[in-house]
């Protein structure tokens, strides 16, 4: 059961970062609403807060796959 909500509380945490980051580029290149940038925030804010709840070293762990995910992206990339 400890996996089960260790793997949920990951996904969620990703969720929060993807949106956080997401919002402020569609103000900045999709000229949207200057307002998306408030749930923006509080999406960002929510990511570290559900950082924060995750196992020991988990933050390393999390850290570590983007790393490999932006690695792996830059390769495809550059396949191209």
């Amino acid at each position: 059961m400890l996996e089960l909500k260790t793997v949920g509380l990951f996904f969620v945490t990703a969720l929060a970062e993807i949106v956080g980051c997401y919002l402020p580029y569609l103000w900045l290149r999709e000229d949207k609403s200057i307002w998306l940038l408030v749930p923006a925030m509080f999406s960002l804010a929510a990511f570290a807060w559900l950082l924060s709840l995750h196992p020991a070293a988990a933050g390393r762990v999390y850290a570590a796959l983007w790393w490999c995910l932006y690695f792996h992206g830059h390769f495809v990339v550059m396949g191209y």
